[in-house]
């Protein structure tokens, strides 16, 4: 009796035992599902991919126990690399690459399905790979679960869980798994879908605004070629002109003439000499538009009736479409600009040919104000010095010659006409020399026969141009006589005899030009280098006689010589330079004299009238 009713009392108590471990396990997969839903409903939180890997692995470790969970996403290579980890005490498992069909992950993503093992590096089965149980043993892993993410049916990476126990898994541990596994891959789905999806609205943001400063950039252009048109028919300059289209393009801009030379310039073009700029000029018109032509530099040609030229650009950033095109019509505002230009030249030449020849024959009245109202009008500077050029080609090259010579006087805001078979120029300058030499430089190339070209000036104001221009003209007779023919100079260039030709005969300047810096060392420093220049000539350039007639030392004149050399320079006992240095010693005796002459008479005078 006794016996039967322990044994009543073991069954009973052990199916209270059974009972309370059914109702623990169920309360335990009640909480584990529980927890899981929480986890579902914050996989359903817009994460971005990255994000949401790191907390994939944060609740699988929390929600099954784990000490340690992480997550490997396959490549394309076939491979896969831990992305996430959670529990790790090194920096081994991250960014960790798995070979493919090795380990635990790669027998889950081969089959499809989990695997398991309680202790790692104690099982055969596994195929192992010598990264991955580095990292298992530094972490001190043991039991490791894997389960496949799928997405399609095909394997994008593994969710990992291990203990640092040995132990097995329990089938709800592995069911629990899966379920992770299975939201993780509908989850990542979405948060890759999301984040493309806010890719790409970000591009069509950036599109978006990338269109809208296209537009801008559009309408901004297209106002500023209204404006350059604008500019161009309300008589603006070439200058103002470029320099609104550089302002545009924020650039340097130079418009160049087909032959090299420049006509505008707003900054600057490295690198582009005359040369360069033709060639440039060459390029652009033979592709019949803008090109680039450099590093940073574009062209565009510009085509005024027969005449070439070319618009060059320099930036350090590369041009727009739109830019491109503008640039473009900046070439075809130049040219339009040019013709404009060259139509108003042709409507002013009768009156430019009679202004200009009443200055030639002292004819235009003279009053000031009058002159320079008229020279406004015709878009000459009366306020600047000007320098007459007289230019003469061989007989039937008149023609071209005067073709050249107007367009050169356009371009120059000068004047120009025939005159008693010369054609002859009225340009701004004050280096008269400097002026002959830039029109001998462009006029001869155009010619078969040689031409020649002599200047005077500049002018003291518009009406005294009829004396430059007879001095222009003498200037030009002294090279003929002086057989000159076929080169260029001016009065100053032909030393003493310019000054003998000229209607000034400006003795002072002459002296000054030729001596002044020795005559300047004796007056300030009350030496005698002067005396030394005569005796020395006088002598037959012997510093030996020249001492005895100083009667001074021969070391001293060969002292004063040196000083006289390092002031004049060293060819001033060559034949030119020594008749000039004589004749300006001669006028400055000869002036003395006339000097000391003219006191005695005074002083004369003085006596008799006491």
């Amino acid at each position: 009796m006794a016996q039967s009713s322990l044994a009543e009392l073991e069954r009973a108590t052990g199916l209270a035992l059974k009972i309370q471990a059914a109702s623990h396990q169920r309360r335990q997969r009640e909480s584990v599902m529980a927890d899981l839903v929480n986890t579902v409903h914050d996989m359903t939180i817009p994460y971005d991919p990255d994000t949401l890997l790191k907390v994939i692995t944060s609740r699988a470790r929390r929600l099954l126990g784990f000490d340690m969970a992480y997550v490997s996403l396959r490549r394309p290579g076939g491979d896969s690399y831990v992305h996430s980890s959670d529990g790790d005490t090194t920096s081994l498992n991250v960014g960790l690459v798995v070979e493919e069909s090795r380990g635990l992950g790669g027998m889950a993503q081969e089959k499809g399905a989990p695997h398991w093992t309680s202790d790692y590096l104690n099982d055969d089965r596994i195929p192992h790979a010598e990264q991955m149980d580095a990292m298992v043993r530094a972490e001190g892993l043991h039991a490791i679960m894997v389960v496949p993410i799928r997405q399609g049916g095909e394997s994008i990476g593994a969710l990992y869980g291990a203990d640092r126990v040995v132990r097995h898994f329990t089938p709800d541990e592995i069911s629990f798994m899966r379920y992770l596994a299975d939201f993780a891959a509908v989850a990542l789905e979405k948060a890759r879908l999301l984040d493309r999806s806010r890719k790409e609205i970000a591009e069509l943001a950036s599109a978006g605004a990338r269109a809208d400063g296209a537009i801008a950039r559009m309408r901004e252009l297209a106002g500023a070629l209204s404006g350059l048109v604008s500019l161009v028919l309300g008589g603006a300059d070439l200058y103002e002109v470029a320099k609104a289209a550089a302002d545009v393009l924020d650039a340097g801009l130079v418009v160049g003439e087909g032959r090299g030379r420049t006509l505008a310039c707003v900054g600057e073009v490295e690198g582009f000499d005359e040369a360069r700029t033709a060639q440039a000029a060459l390029e652009t018109h033979a592709a019949g538009g803008p090109v680039v032509i450099g590093d940073g530099v574009w062209a565009a040609p510009v085509g005024a009736g027969e005449e070439l030229g070319v618009v060059l650009l320099s930036r350090d950033r590369p041009l727009g479409e739109d830019e491109l095109t503008f640039l473009g019509f900046v070439g075809q505002a130049v040219a339009l600009l040019l013709v404009v230009q060259r139509c108003t030249a042709v409507a002013e030449g009768p009156l430019r040919d009679e202004f200009f020849d009443g200055l030639l024959t002292a004819t235009v009245p003279a009053a000031p104000g009058q002159l320079a109202r008229q020279a406004h009008q015709l878009g000459i500077d009366a306020d600047r010095p000007h320098v007459v050029v007289v230019a003469r080609p061989a007989d039937g090259e008149h023609g071209k010659a005067l073709v050249w010579s107007s367009s050169y006087a356009h371009r120059m805001s000068g004047l120009t006409k025939v005159h008693e078979g010369d054609i002859v120029l009225l340009l701004p300058g004050t280096d008269a020399s400097a002026v002959a030499r830039a029109v001998f430089a462009e006029l001869s190339p155009l010619l078969t026969d040689p031409v020649t070209v002599a200047s005077a000036g500049p002018a003291a104001d518009l009406g005294s141009v009829a004396q430059v221009h007879q001095e222009a003209l003498r200037c030009f007779d002294a090279l003929i006589a002086l057989d000159g023919a076929g080169s260029a100079a001016s009065i100053d260039d032909l030393g003493f005899l310019g000054m003998l030709l000229s209607d000034d005969h400006d003795v002072d300047g002459f002296v000054a030009s030729v001596i002044g810096p020795v005559l300047d060392h004796d007056a300030e420093r009350m030496t005698s280098l002067v005396p030394t220049m005569e005796a020395y000539f006088a002598s037959g350039n012997s510093p030996t006689r020249a001492a005895g007639g100083l009667h001074v030392h021969a070391n001293t004149v060969a002292r004063r010589l040196e000083r006289i050399t390092e002031l004049l320079g060293p060819g001033w006992q060559q034949p030119e330079r020594a008749t000039e240095a004589q004749l300006a010693l001669r006028l400055l005796r000869a002036r003395d004299v006339l000097r000391r002459q003219r006191e005695a008479a005074l002083g004369a005078q003085e006596t008799l009238g006491k």
